[in-house]
């Protein structure tokens, strides 16, 4: 095992891959990595490499519609990738060793017809759907209305959940409470598992485009203090409730977008705890910083005085409106990229 990855995990860091590909799955297992997490961009590249060209052409068969192929793919991919965790949600007895699979991306797209609640009644209906069967897998919810509206049901039904596309305490703040209130409909808690999927880097992002004049002590810092300050604050929260399982913070996009910042800018900031998602790539970066010793870092929280200023000079409301804008886009075209390309493929495979 690489001694740098083994250092970041010795911290309490979980890393999960962001891929289903066998390859980076069997990859991440042999370096520690314990889950993984997908969506269309993931499926997409995996059609690409022609390696499940047998199975498109099977269910392809099976279907006219490409939209049931690009799903029923999704799902045998996704359980692929199960199978080689599944060890490991049994040695921690369903605390760990998930594979997340994305719900439909097109409920969230600007030209989808369907009102709020109408797209809540779709979630409900797929979230069931695909979890049927599934002991580690976790079903993605965005924290949108319509998702939102959707968890406290799914959580009462016994799913476990992982709430993505969050940037502000007060989408998780509704995403917890409301999965909470479901889960204690729940006969057991036994098996209560839920995560929150916090959107790292892109806050920098957002406030150097946005806020160019903030002042120099916060810009480039809002990102990780916001990720920490809603870790500290779900740390807290569940600390009383007695549950055998961890309700747990995902760090996703940790990857740095800002050339002037080291690679691992947020994989050393945000290592102690909870979960990392990392694409391949990255965890290749991290594995080749030979001799990097990572610290549990995300429990140095950040001063009062940081705080206050940080939600005096940042609209927080509005920095959510804008980065949930570009989410859902970055969120709802790589589906429809994924059904072109399923288009594409049987054109090529059947004629």
């Amino acid at each position: 095992m690489s001694n740098s990855i083994q250092s970041l995990l010795a911290t309490g860091t979980k890393l999960w891959v962001d891929s289903v590909d066998p390859g980076d799955v069997k990859e991440t297992l042999a370096l520690g990595g314990t889950g993984a997490t997908s969506n269309p961009i993931l499926i997409s590249g995996l059609i690409n490499t022609g390696q499940y060209d047998d199975e498109l052409t099977k269910l392809m068969g099976e279907s006219d519609d490409d939209a049931e192929v690009a799903w029923k793919l999704t799902d045998h991919i996704i359980k692929g990738a199960q199978e080689k965790f599944r060890p490991i949600f049994e040695q921690t007895k369903g605390d760990d060793g998930y594979v997340s699979f994305e719900l439909d991306p097109l409920l969230e797209a600007g030209d989808c017809p369907l009102s709020t609640e109408e797209r809540t009644a779709k979630y409900i209906e797929l979230g069931k759907k695909w979890s049927a069967g599934h002991q580690n897998r976790m079903i993605k919810v965005p924290a949108t209305p319509a998702g939102l509206g959707a968890l406290e049901e799914l959580a009462a039904l016994g799913l476990t959940l992982n709430v993505t596309l969050i940037f502000t305490p007060r989408q998780y703040e509704a995403a917890r409470d409301a999965i909470w209130k479901g889960a204690q409909k729940r006969e057991s808690l036994d098996n209560f598992k839920s995560v929150y999927s916090v959107f790292v880097s892109r806050v920098d992002v957002y406030t150097q485009k946005h806020l160019p004049d903030l002042a120099e002590n916060l810009q480039g810092h809002v990102a990780m203090a916001n990720a920490q300050l809603i870790w500290d604050e779900n740390r807290k929260f569940w600390a009383d409730k007695g549950l055998k399982l961890s309700q747990e913070m995902i760090f996703a996009s940790t990857g740095v977008k800002d050339p002037n910042d080291p690679a691992d800018k947020f994989n050393s900031g945000l290592a102690g705890g909870d979960i990392q998602t990392v694409p391949p790539e990255s965890i290749q970066d991290i594995k080749e910083m030979e001799g990097k010793v990572f610290k549990p870092l995300l429990h140095e929280l950040p001063e009062q005085s940081f705080v206050d200023q940080l939600y005096a000079d940042v609209d927080y409301q509005k920095m959510e409106d804008v980065l949930m804008e570009e989410g859902l886009k970055k969120f709802a075209d790589p589906q429809k990229a994924l059904l072109a390309k399923i288009a594409e493929k049987r054109a090529a495979l059947t004629s």
